[in-house]
């Protein structure tokens, strides 16, 4: 346990030293190929008037993506109607989406619990 210990401590150590030695390079050359996207000045201030602009850039979208919306939905109401003419492959896609869904749903809900299966913890 103690040479696990000791190999673990030692390429800690050399992780710290290749970052230390190469990082700087790597954030130079990072900054140098996405300079493009930099405001200047970078303050606070900038940063705070680029959140709100990305903030009310989305509120601005809303009414676009609501149309979206209501026109997805007519397609699946088409949809529902033409029922004959579904194929069993759309099906199948819709079915499967669905299941993914409700994994997703259920993997929120167990970790919302403190990634327990049975019930929260009182």
């Amino acid at each position: 346990m103690a040479s696990l210990l000791r190999q673990l401590q030692s390429k800690a150590v050399e992780t710290s030293k290749f970052a230390a030695k190469h990082g700087s390079a790597y954030y130079k050359q990072t900054m140098e190929q996405n300079k493009q996207y930099v405001q200047e000045p970078p303050t606070v201030e900038k940063c705070q008037q680029l959140a709100n602009q990305l903030f009310y850039t989305r509120l601005a979208s809303i009414p676009g993506r609501y149309e979206a919306f209501w026109k997805e939905l007519d397609g699946v109401k088409q949809m529902l109607k033409n029922r004959e003419q579904l194929k069993l492959e759309d099906v199948g896609i819709a079915a499967l989406f669905g299941l993914e869904c409700f994994a997703w749903f259920c993997a929120g809900e167990i970790a919302g619990r403190g990634f327990t299966i049975t019930g929260y913890y009182v």
